[in-house]
């Protein structure tokens, strides 16, 4: 029973990361129907940036964290006003394409640079203990993190003219354009916002695991199984469905081996897709 506890805790902490992982890539579909797939790239990205940033630079991790939100915006929109903006329009396949040549650029230039070999961020804030369960510092504060990130998105979202004008342009962008929203912008913008949440998420996540340039593959598909499993373009469903895979993948190891948990997770994603497509929380309509 310690051991569940202790896999459950560790599960629903991760759980909260996946979540701002899948924000990112269901906010970018809800709001201009692009699936990304640098998506994987971007976490990777942000992996290496705190790495740099601390290893390098010196500077403190959580800091650092605010630097990789800016660069990941920045990124984001410029990705859009070269890339995506191009396509948008077009049918899928072309934005599909368009995303996955900007995948291979960052992981052939991030290959490259850094090779294919593991890094770490060598940082500990040690382990503490509430009950039977003892818990990683680090995990606890990027849980933290997380949900600060996500009430901060809420906010911009449903409090500031900008997030009206984000919402207005995901429900009607040809009528946002009519009463004076600058869709261009805010298209642009929202790309940022999705990027900057997977570069966030990649930087958290380079606090508990070594990484590889390669690494993002596995978060991005993570993140589209929990967009699946809480409804393709609702960034809050995105949340949830994070803590749900966080959850299982806790459970997964105290009854079978690790190996298992992307067969479990994969089976989940074919099963919702067949009897509940719109996801558990509905699609964007």
């Amino acid at each position: 029973m310690d051991f569940l506890l202790a896999s459950l805790s560790d599960g629903l902490l991760i759980g909260f990361i996946y979540g701002i992982a899948a924000m990112g890539l269901s906010l970018i579909f809800g709001v201009m129907d692009v699936i990304n797939l640098a998506h994987g790239p971007v976490i990777a990205l942000g992996m290496f940036s705190l790495y740099l940033l601390y290893s390098v630079l010196g500077l403190h991790p959580y800091f650092g964290l605010v630097i990789v939100a800016v660069v990941g915006l920045l990124l984001g929109m410029i990705m859009y006003a070269i890339v995506v903006r191009r396509v948008i329009d077009a049918p899928h396949l072309s934005s599909l394409l368009a995303t996955f040549a900007v995948n291979m650029v960052i992981i052939g230039l991030g290959t490259a640079v850094f090779s294919t070999a593991p890094y770490n961020v060598d940082f500990s804030l040690g382990r503490f203990s509430v009950g039977p369960v003892t818990l990683i510092a680090t995990r606890v504060i990027g849980a933290l993190v997380a949900i600060l990130v996500t009430i901060g998105l809420y906010i911009f979202l449903y409090k500031s003219r900008p997030g009206r004008y984000i919402r207005a342009v995901a429900n009607n962008k040809t009528a946002a354009e009519l009463v004076g929203v600058p869709s261009n912008f805010i298209l642009a913008l929202s790309f940022g916002i999705g990027t900057m949440l997977a570069a966030l998420a990649g930087a958290l996540i380079a606090t508990f695991f070594p990484f590889t340039i390669l690494a993002g593959g596995t978060y991005e598909l993570k993140s589209f199984v929990i967009v699946v499993l809480g409804g393709l373009g609702n960034p809050v469903g995105a949340l949830v469905g994070g803590l749900i895979l966080g959850l299982i993948e806790g459970i997964i190891p105290t009854f079978m081996e690790t190996t298992w948990v992307p067969v479990v997770e994969f089976v989940m994603f074919v099963m919702i897709l067949l009897v509940r497509p719109t996801g558990l929380f509905g699609a964007k309509q």
